[in-house]
């Protein structure tokens, strides 16, 4: 996973205001200071840009936080794990497409600490895989190629490896890592948020400084915001 793109502010000449931020985090804090005009930052806690960020938290005034926005590259992911990820539909998506040969899978963590279930893993994938290519052997007797791996694709595995482009606002994100980042939800969906919060922090690191990772008594990581007030 890594970050690939991000937002780019240019701040208009004619404006009296500047702000110790830049990019994305400066955005969001001209965009809540236009409301008010607010140029002269007249409140003295909310002179820093994290200040101000954490204010506009603090009163739910999120609709700010739209216009920042930043793009991840998901890589040797599991295409199960995008079905997940691709039911919040604020983020916009651009995925390897399904056509393409498969190259790998990706072993759940648990299982590939345990010989027993790595083997059974190992087996099951192989037979997948090799079905899929007899499959795609026997229908290119009759239809495309391309035709062929998509209808062969149906014997692959949840397990098979992937790519995703993500993009969303700072909003988007904040409510994805709340809602997915719990100890309610799936470990892989979760350990996803966590990792995509850790990202997003070193860009636009008052966006998301509320949130806190720990860790949950069976081991995994978890975060959450005492300041989130979306579900």
């Amino acid at each position: 996973m890594r970050l690939i793109a991000k937002t780019e502010f240019l701040a208009p000449d004619d404006i009296p205001w500047d702000t110790d931020a830049d990019g994305g985090e400066a955005l969001v804090e001209f965009a809540g200071r236009a409301c008010y005009r607010s140029w002269d930052k007249p409140n003295p806690n909310t002179r820093t840009n994290a200040a101000y960020l954490r204010h506009l938290i603090e009163v739910g005034h999120l609709g700010a936080f739209e216009h920042g926005s930043a793009t991840l590259y998901l890589t040797d992911v599991p295409r199960g794990l995008t079905h997940e990820l691709v039911r919040h539909r604020h983020f916009s998506y651009s995925q390897l497409n399904q056509r393409t040969d498969p190259t790998d899978v990706v072993e759940p963590e648990l299982i590939a600490n345990d010989p027993g279930l790595h083997a059974k893993f190992v087996k099951a994938t192989e037979a997948s895989l090799t079905a899929y290519h007899d499959l795609v052997e026997e229908l290119e007797r009759t239809v495309t190629g391309r035709r062929a791996r998509q209808i062969a694709r149906s014997v692959l595995p949840n397990a098979t490896g992937t790519e995703i482009v993500v993009t969303g606002n700072y909003r988007s994100w904040r409510h994805f890592i709340a809602m997915r980042a719990t100890e309610h939800v799936d470990a892989e969906l979760r350990a996803l948020a966590v990792a995509c919060l850790r990202e997003l922090r070193e860009h636009a690191p008052g966006v998301f400084a509320d949130f806190v990772i720990s860790t949950h008594p069976d081991g995994t990581e978890v975060a959450s915001s005492p300041l989130v007030t979306e579900g």
